[in-house]
């Protein structure tokens, strides 16, 4: 299973992005049920679409569980939540987001729900780079690509850069 996580604002508990994802993350284990076997570099990209919004830290985790997707994408928002996630409009900053990007290589599509492959993951460098470091060999089970063909096709404008460390 693999999450994208993000965010640009800091949080009173916890500080800047970087240590608000890192508390997330480790939370997120905390019952025993979730393990969070790698967790990419960390880096540094501007708002998707193009904002005045503070850049974002965004990474991606591979984790084991034996959570259902949905439990999985459930236990996510909770922790959103826990952490200050409040949800008003779709891409405005916020202190914390978590994304099931995939669940091996299962699809789940359901409207106006979960989603999986996440729709737009393909199209987002903050996704691609980071699942590279945790998943180099990890194909795109809609669009049967690895991950290094779907970077190789990312458009020029997004920017990013990894973190010197996390």
């Amino acid at each position: 299973m693999l999450i994208a996580f993000g965010a640009n604002l800091p949080t009173d508990q916890y500080g800047a992005p970087a240590q608000t994802l890192k508390a997330a993350l480790e939370h997120l284990a905390k019952d025993g049920d979730v393990l969070v076997d790698c967790v990419s570099s960390f880096y540094e990209t501007a708002p998707v679409p193009v904002s005045d919004q503070p850049w974002y830290v965004n990474g991606v985790a591979r984790l084991s569980t034996d959570l259902s997707a949905h439990d999985l994408l459930s236990r996510l928002h909770d922790v959103e939540t826990e952490f200050g996630r409040v949800r008003r409009e779709r891409n405005a900053a916020r202190v914390i987001d978590l994304d099931l990007v995939a669940y091996g290589r299962e699809l789940i599509a359901e409207d106006g729900g979960i989603q999986v492959p996440h729709p737009r993951m393909a199209e987002r460098a903050f996704v691609l780079l980071p699942l590279r470091d945790v998943a180099p060999g990890w194909v795109h089970p809609v669009l049967n690509r690895s991950v290094e063909d779907l970077i190789s096709d990312l458009p020029s404008d997004q920017q990013i850069r990894q973190q010197a460390d996390r």
